[in-house]
């Protein structure tokens, strides 16, 4: 069966543990094409060859994306009550002023959504990861927030299993940048918190340039969804 571009799919060789959508496919010397690909439920980027890929079928995914739905509706329910300033009336807390860049389209569409759905004052704007850096200066000066989360796909290129070469990462120079631009354009004293990276993302290098916190690590996703994932060795296209 023929893979293409938008196809919903998954890879034979990890057992169709997690479900992606066909970004990209490209050709290569040796005559064979591999797809890039991007997770449909987990903010993770990877590489396969299309004889490595299976469609799914649109019955089997919405099902698995109702599930997860329904696990987050959980979430957000149970972080909806931690917003009321005290219990047993419906006061909610003044809430920070949040600034939330996204390198991927549909994901920025769900942040807007459940940020609504939680009453929290977010400006959201889907920039290219490679983008993120160039911009996110001006945003900061423009509009002054508490909190900046800067995110988007990210993901081991190599499978050399080195890890702390930056140049095995698809996106994490890019974060790593935005960070720095950020803290260059935050006011004196403003004590902006920063959440930084994405699945599979260098998060030493990240925290090591001046984010206070580190966003979506592997482990995080884990607890919120309740599954188990391998997150750093995903990229099986040498």
């Amino acid at each position: 069966m023929e893979i293409k571009k938008g196809d919903i799919v998954g890879r034979k060789s990890y057992g169709k543990d997690i479900i992606f959508k066909v970004h990209k496919i490209i050709k290569i010397k040796n005559g064979k094409s591999f797809a890039i690909l991007k997770g449909i439920h987990y903010r993770i980027e990877a590489d396969a060859y299309l004889e490595d890929l299976e469609k799914i079928d649109k019955v089997e995914a919405e099902s698995l994306t109702r599930g997860i739905e329904s696990k987050i509706k959980k979430r957000l329910i149970n972080g909806s009550k931690e917003l009321f300033a005290k219990k047993g009336t419906n006061t909610r807390q003044t809430s920070a002023l949040i600034l939330h860049l996204d390198g991927d389209r549909r994901y920025t569409q769900k942040s807007i959504k459940y940020y609504n759905k939680l009453g929290l004052k977010a400006i959201v704007r889907n920039i290219p990861e490679n983008r993120q850096p160039q911009v996110i200066g001006m945003l900061i000066r423009r509009y002054d927030p508490d909190i900046v989360v800067i995110t988007g796909h990210d993901a081991m290129i190599k499978t050399t299993g080195n890890y702390d070469d930056i140049y095995n990462y698809r996106n994490s120079k890019y974060f790593i940048n935005s960070v720095i631009e950020a803290r260059r354009n935050e006011k004196p004293g403003r004590g902006m918190v920063i959440f930084a990276g994405a699945c599979q993302s260098f998060f030493e290098a990240i925290m090591a340039s001046r984010s206070k916190l580190c966003l979506i690590s592997c482990k995080g996703i884990n607890r919120l969804y309740g599954s188990s994932i391998s997150c750093r060795k995903n990229c099986n296209h040498k």
